[in-house]
């Protein structure tokens, strides 16, 4: 389960500058309309910190899942989204500064939710309980270099020359497109000996959570009225998470590598549905594109 130097120091890189490109898009009044208009912010918080663990443990229920199996996909489920998060939203013209002030709050909060929820899941299914402390500073600081720093900067850049913001979103597009492909098919070559018994084992239900969480995260804006780039961005954030964390929480704090399976295979088997789920947006604002400019040929 140990990440080689592309995915533990490339990715990051990567990341990092992906997320200068997406600041690039973005402005103080993208970040403004969230605060003034905060549906999304409380229908994102809720359904990832509080829904999400639920889920999982529906279907640990419903699949009668091994105890090590059923602990490790209730972490997955109540880690946050990650930074690759945004990138699909970004692919998928969601709202990305709803995205990214949804990552950074629910990472936060996830230092005290995620502890209280693996510990329940520990006592339910191993009858124990252990001691878990997410690293605040380590976590902060990590959110700050891989999220708000590159995205200040960004915005800085838009700010000095928009010209060369606007060119730079698509070319970061296919940079970030051609980075997930080669991140997954790195990490399905790392456990390419273990490929089909990760799979059996927790393949269905992750394939389950990832699903019900992109399902939960478009029907939930939609009951609550947000818009359409709201509930992509919340759709996203609750589809693909963080799995880092989860690796971190069952392989360092944990020491069990059986536990960490969902969160491994969840790492691989996110990356389709989020391409899927970014066609999918693209596909709904060409729609709204092709309407408005028919209502303008119209009025013309």
């Amino acid at each position: 389960m140990e990440s080689g130097p592309m995915i533990s120091i490339g990715l990051p890189i990567a990341l990092f500058i992906i997320m200068v490109g997406i600041g690039m898009t973005l402005t103080a009044k993208d970040f403004h309309q969230v605060t003034v208009k905060p549906g999304g912010l409380v229908v994102g918080t809720i359904t990832q910190i509080l829904l999400m663990p639920l889920v999982a443990f529906a279907l640990c229920w419903l699949l009668s899942l091994p105890a090590a199996i059923a602990v490790g996909l209730v972490i997955i489920a109540a880690c946050p989204g990650g930074t690759v998060s945004n990138l699909f939203t970004l692919l998928a013209r969601g709202n990305v500064a709803l995205s990214i002030v949804l990552t950074v709050s629910a990472s936060l909060i996830t230092i005290l939710s995620l502890p209280f929820f693996t510990n329940y899941a520990l006592r339910t299914y191993f009858g124990a309980e252990q001691e878990i402390v997410l690293p605040f500073a380590k976590t902060v600081a990590m959110l700050s270099a891989i999220v708000l720093l590159p995205v200040a900067i960004g915005m800085l850049v838009r700010a000095w020359n928009p010209h060369l913001a606007t060119r730079a979103e698509g070319v970061v597009s296919i940079f970030g497109a051609f980075v997930l492909l080669i991140l997954v098919v790195g990490l399905v070559w790392g456990m390419r000996d273990r490929t089909g018994e990760l799979l059996s084992q927790a393949g269905p239900s992750v394939i389950l959570l990832n699903f019900l969480g992109v399902i939960v995260g478009l029907l939930t804006s939609r009951v609550c009225g947000l818009s359409g780039r709201d509930g992509l961005a919340v759709a996203t954030e609750l589809g693909i998470k963080n799995g880092t964390i989860g690796l971190m929480v069952t392989l360092t704090l944990l020491h069990s590598s059986e536990m960490s399976v969902p969160s491994a295979v969840y790492g691989v088997l996110m990356f389709p549905s989020g391409m899927l789920l970014a066609i999918y947006g693209r596909k709904k604002a060409r729609e709204v594109d092709e309407d408005r400019a028919a209502e303008i040929g119209e009025i013309g």
